[in-house]
């Protein structure tokens, strides 16, 4: 071995051991460096406090300085809001002469029609109609047309009537004769089936022999298939309307095929099989208090200064001046001179109650039973339809297997045939697939055509009636062939039943946005963007008109009730018919996921929202689900000219029915915040809120507003309730 080398200095050997002094030394410098951070960061964390505790404090006197200022003016801002207010009332006043005025010209016009409302009228009217022996068919139709109308109005006066003019026992007896005019309808369509069919020989087609008739009125569709030559190799059957179009068909199994039989096809293009709507018997708890009011003294010398202050409301005299074939209704501005601070705090609180009272009770049964939330559990068998959750859509079709009377025999040139007093007679048929290997051969197939007038934004549920449970089931159903092109659904069914389509109830909901715009004097276009379809409707002081709908896929939907101004409760009931359903009921809340708010504060935004409307436009906020179920937050822009609103208009506003302020916060920024905006004032009122910040032109536009048109808006609000459904 070798010498050992000697290893460089510095090349890998230990580290030097530090002495204790210097260790003492390194450990005195880290923990002063250490102390210096901690007192830094100690002033910091002070100074940030103090910082924060100082614009806390500024902010808290600035929101106490705002809030006495509100305090002070807000007795006056609730007498100027109970003046504008007066349009509701105005307005309830209006629409219940508007009845008795329709009431009395339709007995002034004694156009032989009966008033639904009376019963002498509808009994005799029943009475007579039960007791007609033409059994023609265009005949019998025709009259339909006429019973359907009276349903109809009975439907719309129960609906429209509020609280107070109709009793819980008017609207059963009501709703009892609506049942006793569906069944006296669908007894003479049996009669006239049955007359038809005892002609069925004089109906036979060239080719199969058989009956074959199609009858398609206003309302209903009626087919016809009388089996004269019982020929096995005819045992479906496609019928055809006038225009060579195909309108329902059906296919029988072999043996019923070889019998004395007819089938009918009986599309209804209304629904008188589901039961019929249930009303609360009493006026809800709609939960909306009193306004609480702090009415400041009032001394002679103040009077003057406030009575100045209000004359600006003396205006809303001219509102009532141009009435729509109505009598005037007179609105008087609040005189405050000379009335004593504590009598004006006793009758001010009074009279507040009663006008909220009175505002309740004006509104219609269809929207009160809207603003109830009932989420109640229901005891649903196996294949039974929530109808709270589904609803019927383009009608009902009656498929039903009937005994074929006797028909006519020539006999040494006379016509004999054998007369049988048994009426339409049902054939009874069963499907038995316990004892068929292939089930097509012993089921009933039947393909039915949607009409053109609905809107279906799925593959629709099919369901049949079940006479007994008094329901809808989907049981005894298969095979389902859907052609949405065409328009066209087949399915096969273990027997002949009444069948209905279902479409989901709430597909339109929650809405996407919402937007709501001032389009000239007393006009508006409100927009609801949903999932599936955008719907624009136009309002015209009293009256609405479907302005358009649109989908993703197809544009001019609904083309028969574009051009029809109707009130609101017409249109939003021809919508609902029409498949497009965006009008929340008492039990929507249990399928639709919605920004829960205080009912309070939601009514009282959309009054407000209607008393501004002709002069400025409300919009939809994301914000509105972060303020909690106590706010409500939208956006909000003067509004005078039909042109596009840019965004940068928008103001987003807050408010709980009792304090309006506007947001600091933009729609665009990252977190929510109740920062009131800059150079802005706190308002008991959303009206006294927006007017700050308007124009004298905007406003005088407010202050002209008609009353049927702030109402006709604030119905609208109430049957979508889009603040807490989008």
């Amino acid at each position: 071995m070798g010498p050992k080398k000697k290893k460089s200095a510095g090349s890998g050997g230990k580290k030097k051991k530090l002495s204790k002094a210097e260790r003492l030394r390194l450990q005195k410098e880290e923990d002063e460096r250490r102390m210096i951070e901690e007192e830094e960061a100690r002033l910091r964390a002070e100074l940030e406090e103090a910082a924060r505790i100082e614009k806390e404090r500024i902010e808290r006197e600035k929101t106490e300085l705002l809030e006495a200022k509100d305090q002070d003016r807000r007795g006056l801002e609730l007498v100027e809001l109970e003046v504008l207010e007066e349009n509701f009332l105005t307005a309830a006043q209006w629409k219940e002469k508007f009845r008795a005025s329709a009431k009395w010209e339709h007995y002034t016009g004694c156009d032989g029609s009966p008033d639904p409302t009376i019963p002498q009228e509808i009994n005799t009217f029943m009475s007579l109609w039960k007791e007609e022996k033409d059994t023609d068919i265009k005949h019998v139709v025709e009259k339909g047309n006429k019973v359907l109308e009276l349903i109809e109005r009975l439907e719309f006066y129960i609906l429209d009537t509020p609280f107070h003019e109709l009793s819980a026992s008017d609207v059963e007896q009501y709703q009892d004769t609506i049942l006793h005019l569906q069944t006296l309808l669908h007894q003479k369509y049996d009669e006239a089936t049955e007359q038809l069919l005892k002609q069925a020989s004089s109906y036979a087609e060239s080719e199969s022999g058989n009956m074959e008739v199609v009858i398609k009125e206003a309302g209903i569709t009626l087919c016809i298939w009388a089996n004269l030559k019982k020929n096995p190799r005819f045992r479906s059957q496609t019928f055809y309307n006038e225009d060579k179009e195909p309108c329902n068909g059906f296919e029988i199994p072999k043996q019923l095929a070889v019998c004395d039989i007819a089938v009918r096809i009986l599309h209804t293009h209304y629904d008188h099989i589901s039961p019929l709507r249930a009303f609360p018997k009493e006026l809800p708890d709609l939960d909306i208090p009193v306004p609480v009011r702090a009415v400041p003294e009032i001394t002679v010398q103040e009077t003057e200064e406030r009575a100045r202050k209000t004359s600006e409301i003396s205006c809303l005299e001219n509102v009532v001046g141009h009435t729509l074939r109505e009598p005037q209704s007179h609105i008087s501005t609040p005189s405050l001179q000379g009335t004593k601070s504590s009598t004006l705090k006793l009758e001010s609180s009074r009279d507040s109650f009663d006008r909220k009272s009175a505002i309740i009770r004006s509104i219609s049964r269809a929207r009160v039973s809207s603003l109830r939330s009932v989420e109640e559990e229901e005891d649903l068998q196996d294949y039974m339809v929530d109808l709270n959750q589904f609803m019927t859509v383009g009608g009902v079709y009656h498929f039903d297997v009937l005994k074929l009377p006797p028909q006519a025999k020539n006999v040494k040139g006379w016509n004999m045939v054998e007369v049988l007093d048994t009426g339409l007679e049902i054939c009874p048929y069963e499907a038995t697939l316990e004892e068929c290997e292939e089930p097509s051969l012993v089921t009933v197939r039947l393909t039915v055509q949607l009409l053109k007038s609905v809107i279906y934004f799925e593959e629709p549920l099919i369901a049949r009636w079940d006479t007994q449970g008094q329901c809808w089931r989907t049981d005894d159903i298969g095979e389902v062939v859907y052609n949405m092109k065409e328009k066209e659904i087949s399915f096969r069914m273990n027997g002949f039943f009444t069948v209905s389509l279902l479409q989901d109830a709430h597909l339109n909901m929650p809405y996407q946005s919402w937007e709501l715009q001032p389009h000239g004097t007393d006009q508006a276009v409100f927009s609801i963007l949903t999932t599936f379809a955008e719907v624009q409707i136009e309002i015209k002081v009293n009256q609405c008109m479907l302005a358009s709908i649109t989908t993703v896929e197809e544009t001019g939907l609904l083309s028969e009730l574009k051009g029809r101004w109707m009130s609101p409760l017409a249109l939003t009931e021809a919508l609902k018919r029409a498949g497009m359903n965006i009008f929340p009921a008492e039990y929507s809340p249990k399928y639709v996921s919605i920004n829960k708010k205080i009912l309070a504060a939601e009514m009282t935004t959309y009054q407000q929202m209607a008393l501004l409307a002709s002069g400025f436009a409300f919009s939809w906020s994301k914000w509105n689900a972060f303020c909690g179920e106590d706010q409500v937050v939208f956006k909000a822009c003067e509004h005078l000219e039909e042109t596009e609103i840019h965004e940068d208009s928008w103001a987003l506003y807050m408010f709980n029915g009792q304090r309006a302020q506007r947001l600091q916060i933009k729609e665009e920024s990252d977190a929510f915040s109740k920062n009131i905006a800059e150079d802005t004032e706190f308002h008991s009122t959303l009206y006294h809120l927006i007017k700050d910040a308007a124009g004298d032109a905007a406003m005088a536009k407010v202050l002209q507003t008609h009353f049927l048109f702030i109402d006709t808006v604030y119905q609208l609000l109430l049957a979508t309730r889009v603040l807490t459904y989008a």
